[in-house]
């Protein structure tokens, strides 16, 4: 699978704006005392360098650094993640070589391996293994946190951490996650003009629903509530049977705890993705995920990015550009993916009244992830027999790493209302 994680690794991580004073690094973390480190790291944030453990954001002052419970660890809850040890990984991926990398990233690179199944086992299954840079400290919180919420959630709509390795060595730190081997890639390589593989109608609403089961589930059906902070389609993967399971974690945060109604942290996220009072005031809630689902429902429907600098300038911004053709049914045809049938247009409106539900600019009058599910199961439901319900064809993975550096991305700094945030943008190539 040619662009699995590299969407995830070099589309998805997002430096948090750090503008408070720099204080003393701590000592490198050593491998047995990795995952109990999640308490003193899960509150800081990382810069674009290295991490700031043991120093606050400015904007992380209230909720998340006050009352707040951290992350549930792996130390506190039973967990069936392997710990394999560097030699052991070293072997599966060919000593990290080039023929094994399917994508790369600022923190790291990702390779395809085929492990054991088990201790004993004599079975193996496919994997993809992500080695996190050896600077410092650089990334190791959002291991941590990846560690910590996969290793102890499970669903069928989240994608399954195998296991972790960290050791630390004269080499320097050894950092890496091992994940299920997911075949087909993300929603992303398929939404892309450049894709072979356009997706039919019937197998986005099957996104549509497994996307919203994961978020449901992490907002509702945890003993924790944990905010994704960072969904869009290139975090969204699929696997062989093209089932839709949410990707990185390491943004993840802890919902407000209770009698709080936000939580408090530095604004990170996606251009075109994040939710407008995130952006605004860095005051983070369920809701900041729900407008994100909302933004995606649009991707689903017409086939474009959020943001796309290569358009018109009118047609640049998803949501602006819809707007006049969304209250129209006559008109909303116009907005549909050219590659989908024109006869699914009328279950492409009811799903645009979902996504608009999810855009309310009124935080709390935006539905819950468990009514938007609901409201989702009713659209595929009215819509058995549209479309054509086989999954695309499976397309041949890239056989070189040129291949991956396609629709790389680049950090920005923007200014909104006087603060300064930090987000990935597409680092735009021209086709002409």
């Amino acid at each position: 699978m040619g662009g699995y994680f590299s969407s995830i690794l070099k589309d998805m991580k997002c430096f948090p704006f750090y503008t408070g004073e720099k204080k003393e690094e701590p000592n490198p973390v050593k491998s047995n005392s990795a995952l109990s480190s999640s308490s003193a790291l899960s509150d800081c944030e990382f810069r674009h360098s290295r991490l700031e453990s043991g120093s606050q954001n400015a904007s992380d002052t209230s909720t998340e650094s006050r009352g707040r419970s951290r992350f549930p660890s792996l130390s506190d809850r039973p967990s069936d993640l392997k710990v394999f040890t560097f030699s052991e990984l070293k072997a599966a991926t060919k000593n990290f070589n080039r023929t094994t990398k399917i994508g790369e990233g600022g923190f790291g690179c990702v390779f395809k391996a085929t492990v054991k199944s088990g201790e004993d086992s004599v079975k193996k299954i496919d994997v993809a293994v992500k080695q996190l840079g050896r600077r410092g400290l650089q990334g190791h919180k959002e291991w941590v946190t990846e560690v910590n919420v996969l290793g102890v959630a499970e669903h069928r709509n989240l994608v399954k951490l195998v296991g972790y390795c960290a050791e630390d060595d004269e080499r320097g730190i050894q950092r890496l996650l091992v994940y299920e081997y997911m075949t087909n890639r993300s929603v992303e390589n398929h939404l892309s003009a450049r894709s072979q593989t356009p997706l039919s109608w019937a197998v986005r609403l099957k996104i549509a629903q497994d996307a919203a089961r994961g978020l449901t589930y992490l907002h509702e059906e945890m003993d924790v509530q944990i905010i994704f902070r960072d969904f869009k389609s290139s975090n969204i993967l699929l696997d062989e049977q093209w089932n839709a399971k949410l990707s990185d974690f390491g943004l993840a945060r802890l919902g407000p705890p209770e009698g709080q109604s936000h939580v408090s942290t530095a604004v990170v996220g996606t251009m075109g993705y994040a939710a407008p009072e995130y952006v605004q005031t860095g005051r983070l809630t369920s809701k900041s995920d729900v407008w994100s689902y909302g933004v995606f429902l649009y991707e689903l429907i017409t086939g474009r990015r959020p943001l796309d600098r290569n358009r018109p300038r009118s047609e640049q911004k998803l949501l602006e550009w819809v707007k006049p053709y969304i209250s129209d049914s006559k008109k909303f045809q116009q907005i549909l993916d050219p590659r989908l049938e024109s006869k699914i247009s009328r279950s492409a409106q009811k799903l645009s009244i979902v996504a608009n539900r999810c855009l309310l600019r009124h935080t709390k009058s935006r539905p819950k992830m468990s009514e938007v599910l609901e409201m989702v199961n009713k659209v595929v439901e009215a819509s058995t027999g549209i479309g054509n319900p086989e999954p695309p064809v499976r397309i041949a993975e890239p056989t070189s790493p040129e291949s991956e550096r396609k629709g790389k991305r680049r950090i920005i700094d923007i200014k909104d209302g006087g603060r300064l945030v930090r987000m990935w943008s597409t680092k735009l190539i021209n086709t002409c």
